[in-house]
């Protein structure tokens, strides 16, 4: 398993081809002949989006901020080059999404989300000619040599949220609220109640999941996010961690509301916040570089250096993962995180991945 490489290209030609016209595209795009990077080929990016699409103010958005940086610096033109296609209410056509981008030449295409882990594999194998990334989702045991996994430490994340969350409560009661039950998730919630533990033990930490494993809509349900979060706050908790994506700014709303902080998720979510008012609650957010896996990945895709069957893992060790300090709230307590942040490096504290 290798760890993500925050390169940038030195320089890739990059042409236009093939138009493509889908009615499950977010925005227009055009196709290239394919190849498996580096060489003489065009550079077309395909991506399949999760649940919620571009607009997230998350783990969508941080994926495709990745892939325009990339091919920005690549020297291509981001309406030109990228195509992005979201997945329907269900998710039941995500197969569709990735056989369409590859039948059109987009290469390399890339799926944001491990809902896409039970069918890429098999996609993938069907155009050998096409490299393939999936981000969370390890692809070790797939045995499928263009294909990687762009992995995560998301446990290593929250538990430094979980350390804040505790800190600064003056209740001694925090809540973490995920979108949908599932492994992945489940280390979000697992490294955060870790975390806070180690600060703070005997802490109260309230858990609500938004939607049941196999039902991705509690990824896209502001107002589900928002009840649970009411209920956490009602019940004595003072800062509620998300990570539900789209869901988290109802989390948002009701800290606004119950005067009260939150924790964003993935991207620095006090920068994409909709009002003064939501940025004075953000206290932090569990920074998931996904933007920076996913331009590395297509450099290394560009410069012809992909070790394709393999998983690239992205952690606090190599700046993939970390807290945010926009809004100087967690300030005063930046000592604390980054001792318990070297503990985790040294390998001195072990993080679990399981509730």
């Amino acid at each position: 398993m290798r760890r993500a490489r925050m390169t940038k290209a030195a320089a890739l030609l990059l042409a236009g081809g093939l138009a493509l016209s889908a009615c499950a595209s977010d925005e227009e795009g055009s196709s290239g002949s394919g190849s498996n990077g580096g060489g003489e080929g065009d550079l077309k990016v395909g991506v399949a989006y999760d649940t919620g699409g571009r607009g997230d103010k998350s783990f969508n958005d941080s994926a495709i901020a990745g892939v325009e940086a990339a091919v920005e610096a690549l020297g291509g033109d981001v309406k030109e080059d990228i195509q992005e296609l979201s997945p329907n209410d269900d998710g039941s056509d995500r197969g569709e999404l990735l056989t369409q981008l590859a039948e059109n030449g987009f290469n390399p295409v890339i799926a944001v989300g491990f809902a896409y882990g039970d069918i890429i594999g098999d996609i993938a194998a069907d155009y050998p000619e096409t490299q393939f990334a999936i981000v969370d989702t390890s692809v070790e045991e797939m045995g499928v040599d263009n294909l990687t996994g762009l992995i995560f430490a998301e446990e290593e994340g929250s538990f430094l949220a979980g350390v804040a969350a505790a800190s600064k409560s003056a209740t001694g009661h925090i809540g973490f609220v995920g979108g949908q039950e599932s492994p992945l998730i489940g280390k979000f919630e697992a490294g955060y109640k870790a975390g806070a533990e180690a600060v703070k033990p005997g802490i109260i930490v309230d858990v609500k999941y938004l939607s049941p494993a196999g039902d991705p809509s509690g990824f896209g349900d502001s107002e589900g996010g928002k009840v649970a979060a009411q209920g956490m706050y009602q019940a004595g908790a003072d800062i509620v961690f998300h990570a539900a994506g789209g869901s988290g700014e109802g989390v948002f709303e009701a800290a606004v509301e119950a005067g009260q902080r939150a924790i964003g998720v993935d991207s620095d979510q006090y920068l994409s916040a909709t009002s003064p008012e939501q940025q004075a609650v953000i206290m932090t957010s569990m920074l998931k570089r996904v933007d920076n896996a996913v331009e590395s990945y297509i450099t290394d895709f560009s410069e012809g250096d992909l070790q394709g069957g393999t998983d690239i893992l992205s952690d606090l060790e190599t700046g993939g993962i970390d807290l945010s300090t926009s809004g100087g709230f967690i300030d005063d307590i930046q000592s604390v995180i980054d001792d318990w942040r070297q503990q985790i490096v040294d390998g001195e504290v072990e993080v679990p991945t399981t509730p």
